[in-house]
């Protein structure tokens, strides 16, 4: 007698059947509605096609397009059809690899010329043109020569490569659409015309298999969401994120600039400076708070030190090097090194921990050229390190005070709806294992003691420590990686560090690395598009502009400037001989938070006009009124209303 097969679904409800099955045929027993709405299912935990074949008793879910689950699937399965108008359109471009990724997808092609913007919108319109119509997409099985033979006889070389490094003996998946045949793992939709909410967004170069050695490919990137509706907003908030490019505003303020002679590293000017400085001040007042050291460690350290580390072994293609008298250097590209050599000079004892050390240390990386972009990737960067000794005991106290350090940072910054992240162990560590356990549940129960949902990233940690990531939403939703907590049970005992605990016993001390901006350049970059260049007050590298009507106020206008100087206050003197007009249009596209405009009237009554970016007019002012408003903004971290 043959067993049946039984499939439960998520409300419990179970289903018969005396022969193998799909989920397609079951969401057609539930219902055509449900069929119709059909994208992929869930069998037990995996996410599969509606056409795979359940021949034993499971669990199974029906992803429709209401279930964040379907997006990956839309995704992928665009990427598949981009490429199959590519190849309808341009039948001599080879097609490579189309992953998923963060709103949307990308294919890389090999063609024998570049693709142009106009090529661009044929492809897309090719691709809106199959969705219409019905073509199923269909899975089936090749042996591993079987499809190298089938990719060689249809040109597509790169995909043979592919399918080559692949261990002999697989069974391979492949899907099909009509004229298009790929090689992949699936899910996919059961028909193009589940498609439709997509558009290509652009056109960039990458190497064949991320090898700058390998021949230039090139990339189209596009984006795909469930619904027309969510296309839509994506693209509203895309175009908002370029009015607020951090590259632009930071042109149109005066505040950086980049040269080639300096890849990846900042030219700051006058006005960025200044909101560099504001940010650095800030967080020292927080340092001295929290009872921290700050130290200065040197740039260039011996390649024996980052041997022992770790670092040189698992992040030297990221590091600058140097020679001298036939002896390896590298460029620091964190502090934690340096900071392990501060304390161990000198005997340390249980009573002397925990030690907090900080440093605005100046960093190198030396990422890749086509990774930098503007303050976002850079090469030459300040980080906010620091580097908490402490005994085990204390850890739990420590990280909790850290989470409070941090979110109160952000807070005054501006930015609400923390994230956190729990990252463990990847596959390149050092430590062992038992290590990686007590690192891991300390952290965890760090979390959990404070009530903070979290997160679990597996295989992201550090290479000597998992972590806890911050991340950040931005004014339009955007969220961003920044801060990090990080606990590390291995580098002070590869550095030989310890202190003399209470029965007298030498023990290695645990550190804790913690960055809360992270890189200066990149939080900077995140605040300028996060407030579009608008900053709080206490931010802006002007606060107030003082702007006369005529030269007969210029002498007036001086003496005003001076005082709001001498007072803390960062203030612009416009005493050109232009239209009132014309000064407030300009210092308002410029994002000045305050102007105070001085006429004949207003130096008779030693007074001022003020009026805010926005427009508004908040009428005459003794100078002590108008200094005690932008104070009082400075003070509170307010923003003036836009």
């Amino acid at each position: 007698m043959t067993t049946p097969i039984i499939v439960t679904l998520p409300d419990g409800s179970q289903r018969q059947y005396a022969n193998s099955t799909t989920p397609a045929d079951v969401a057609g027993d539930i219902g055509a509605g449900l069929l119709k709405a059909a994208i992929a299912a869930k069998v037990d935990n995996t996410l599969v096609d509606l056409s795979y074949p359940i021949t034993e008793s499971i669990s199974l879910s029906i992803i429709t397009q209401k279930d964040p689950l379907a997006l990956d699937v839309i995704r992928h399965s665009t990427a598949h059809l981009l490429a199959h108008a590519v190849k309808q359109l341009f039948p001599a471009a080879q097609v490579t690899i189309g992953p998923v990724i963060e709103d949307g997808f990308y294919y890389d092609f090999a063609f024998e010329r570049a693709f142009t913007p106009e090529d661009l919108e044929k492809i897309e319109a090719r691709m809106h043109e199959l969705a219409t119509q019905d073509i199923p997409v269909k899975r089936f099985t090749l042996s591993r020569d079987e499809a190298i033979e089938k990719f060689l006889k249809e040109g597509e070389t790169y995909k043979a490569e592919i399918i080559k490094a692949i261990p002999q003996g697989e069974i391979l998946s492949l899907y099909q659409q009509a004229d298009f045949t790929d090689l992949c793992r699936g899910p996919h939709v059961p028909n193009v015309n589940k498609l439709g909410a997509f558009k290509l967004t652009k056109l960039a170069g990458a190497y064949w298999r991320g090898d700058s050695n390998n021949e230039m490919l090139q990339r189209i990137y596009g984006t795909a969401w469930l619904t027309k509706a969510d296309l839509n907003a994506y693209l509203e908030r895309i175009a908002e994120a370029e009015k607020r490019d951090h590259r632009r505003i930071g042109k149109e303020l005066d505040l950086f600039h980049f040269q080639d002679i300096a890849p990846g590293m900042v030219f700051w000017h006058d006005h960025g400076w200044r909101l560099y400085q504001v940010i650095e001040q800030y967080i020292r007042r927080k340092l001295r708070h929290y009872d921290y050291q700050e130290v200065r460690t040197p740039q260039i350290l011996s390649r024996v030190l980052w041997e022992q580390t770790g670092h040189w072994q698992n992040y030297r293609n990221e590091m600058f090097t140097t020679e001298s008298e036939n002896h390896a250097f590298a460029v620091k590209p964190m502090s934690c090194p340096g900071h392990v050599q501060i304390f161990k000079h000198g005997l340390k004892s249980y009573r002397d921990l925990p030690i907090r050390m900080a440093e605005f240390g100046s960093c190198h990386r030396n990422e890749l050229s086509g990774a930098l972009h503007g303050l976002m990737r850079v090469r030459a960067f300040v980080q906010d390190d620091a580097h908490v000794f402490c005994t085990e005991d204390q850890i739990q106290s420590e990280v909790s005070q850290l989470i409070d350090f941090i979110q109160e940072v952000y807070h005054d910054f501006g930015f609400e709806g923390v994230q956190f992240k729990l990252s463990t162990r990847p596959e390149q560590r050092v430590g062992s294992d038992e290590v990686w356990d007590k690192a891991e549940k300390a952290l965890a129960l760090a979390l959990e003691n404070k009530g903070i949902p979290y997160e679990l990233n597996p295989g992201d940690g550090a290479f000597y420590g998992p972590k806890i990531d911050f991340r950040l939403q931005d004014s339009i939703g955007r969220i961003w990686q920044c801060g990090t907590i990080q606990l590390d049970f291995s580098v002070p005992a590869r550095l030989e560090a310890s202190y003399i605990a209470e029965d007298g016993s030498r023990q290695i001390p645990v550190m804790i690395h913690r960055a809360i901006l992270g890189s200066f350049e990149r939080f900077i970059g995140m605040l300028i598009e996060h407030y579009a260049g608008k900053f709080p007050t206490w931010l802006a590298p002007v606060q107030v502009a003082i702007l006369n009507i005529s030269e007969k106020q210029q002498a007036y206008c001086e003496a005003l400037g001076q005082l709001l100087k001498k007072n803390g206050l960062n203030v612009e003197i416009d005493l050109r001989n232009e239209k009132i007009g014309f000064k407030i249009r300009e210092h308002t596209l410029n994002r000045v938070p305050y102007l105070f405009v001085v006429g004949d009237r207003e130096v008779e009554q030693q007074c001022v006009a003020v009026r805010t970016r926005a427009g508004a007019e908040l009428g005459s002012m003794s100078i002590a009124q108008a200094q005690k408003l932008v104070e009082a903004s400075v003070e509170q971290r307010s923003r003036v209303e836009d």
